[in-house]
């Protein structure tokens, strides 16, 4: 078995755990200091949208020996600003080239085409054009799309689960809505319907992960009201120790392929929807698998705690645990206590045999303790009988200062 396996055995039997949910206000203000930067991203930079959506010119031509800064200029000299010059994938290793420009006339498309051809030597020249219209309704398209998916996971789990871990769900998705829309307004990637595409695809990953964790929510907290050995938050901390390695292998196991497209795909090949595609995707997972862990549970524990049963079980468990440390503390400290003075603490006695055993240490100097007074020292055993202890001498009994006496407990007047 693999360190790993290891790890995810011990993690799974509670044997060994991180708390997660008892530290949720780091994660809470690690969460809020990333949305506020996206926030920020998106009203300082807002998003760069392709022609898909606002509408516009695309140009897709060959120039093997151009390079983008090329393109960019020649275009501009034209009299296009603003235009956006990708490299496309090309066959037998020719370049292809991409530009997007706002809307145009016929005079300044045929001025572009023109100044391609002849500064580069475009070839196999092709030239598109995207109404605003069009792109408005992907637009509306797209956001409803969103907004019929979100309704249908906050029924999904209501029904499943319950509305609460359905509202924690929703928390986590929004978290990682805004964080991915952020990157794209930081890094002023572009927002294609590859993009739209991928944004939805991550939604669902997110919550694939999210309903894993809370699965193993409710068989943890299944009768937990009927005792005090946890509170819902420990279960629910526990569920997700369990779940752990789970996340983690399925999150690398999906990163590795969606990270070659990017770099490899992206940087080297120059692919510019499936670089939208990556990107929404990488940021995406990761943040997806960040929520499963790090807000959705803490916030349903957040939730389900201020329930009065759970309150109610909260306080039990506390006066249980407080109870077993006290005593704890009470036995550490008397064995500490006695080692100092050199002896063993004495066991406790009841009251009947408490007594006995002060009135023989009062008549008796030398009397053995009480425990060491068996049956067999106690009645003399017959001389000669074998298997049986001789016994010891008769011990005088201390005289006091007038004429009675005191003799222990089963002891006969010596006449």
């Amino acid at each position: 078995m693999s360190r790993l396996g290891q790890i995810g055995g011990r993690l799974y039997r509670g044997e060994v755990s991180y708390d997660f949910v008892g530290h949720k206000r780091r994660w809470y203000t690690i969460s809020g200091a990333i949305l506020i930067i996206s926030i920020v991203g998106l009203i300082v930079h807002g998003l760069n949208f392709s022609v898909d959506f606002k509408g516009g010119a695309v140009f897709q031509f060959s120039a093997p020996s151009a390079t983008q800064t090329q393109v960019q200029d020649v275009v501009s000299h034209a009299g296009v600003n603003g235009a956006v010059v990708q490299q496309l994938t090309g066959k037998l290793g020719n370049k292809s080239w991409e530009v997007q420009t706002d809307s145009l006339t016929s005079q300044e498309t045929f001025t572009v085409e023109n100044a391609l051809t002849s500064q580069l030597g475009a070839k196999n020249m092709s030239t598109s054009f995207v109404g605003a219209s069009w792109g408005s309704q992907i637009t509306t398209k797209a956001v409803q799309a969103l907004i019929a998916f979100l309704i249908v996971i906050v029924l999904y789990l209501s029904i499943a689960f319950e509305w609460k871990m359905a509202v924690a769900a929703f928390v986590a998705l929004i978290h990682d809505l805004v964080i991915a829309t952020g990157v794209y307004a930081l890094t002023g990637f572009q927002i294609s319907p590859a993009t739209v595409i991928g944004l939805l695809t991550i939604l669902g990953y997110s919550l694939y992960d999210t309903v894993v964790v809370f699965d193993k929510v409710r068989e943890n907290t299944a009768g937990l009201l009927g005792g005090a050995r946890s509170t819902y938050s420990e279960a629910a901390n526990l569920a997700l120790n369990q779940t752990l390695v789970r996340s983690i292998n399925t999150s690398l196991i999906a990163l590795l392929p969606v990270a070659a497209i990017l770099f490899v795909g992206g940087g080297l090949l120059g692919a510019g929807e499936l670089k939208d595609l990556a990107l929404v995707l990488l940021v995406g997972m990761l943040s997806g698998t960040y929520s499963s862990i790090f807000i959705a549970t803490p916030v349903l524990a957040d939730l389900k705690e201020r329930e009065p049963q759970y309150k109610a079980l909260a306080k039990r468990v506390s006066v249980r645990t407080s109870g077993g440390r006290a005593a704890k503390r009470a036995a550490t400290k008397a064995q500490a206590g006695s080692r100092a003075a050199g002896t063993t603490a004495p066991a406790t006695l009841p009251d009947d045999e408490a007594d006995d055993a002060v009135t023989e240490t009062d008549d008796y100097d030398d009397a053995p303790p009480a425990d060491a007074l068996t049956t067999a020292s106690r009645v003399p055993a017959a001389r000669g009988t074998p298997g049986t202890a001789r016994p010891g001498p008769r011990q005088q009994p201390r005289r006091t200062g007038g004429s009675a006496r005191h003799r222990p407990a089963g002891k006969k007047k010596r006449r």
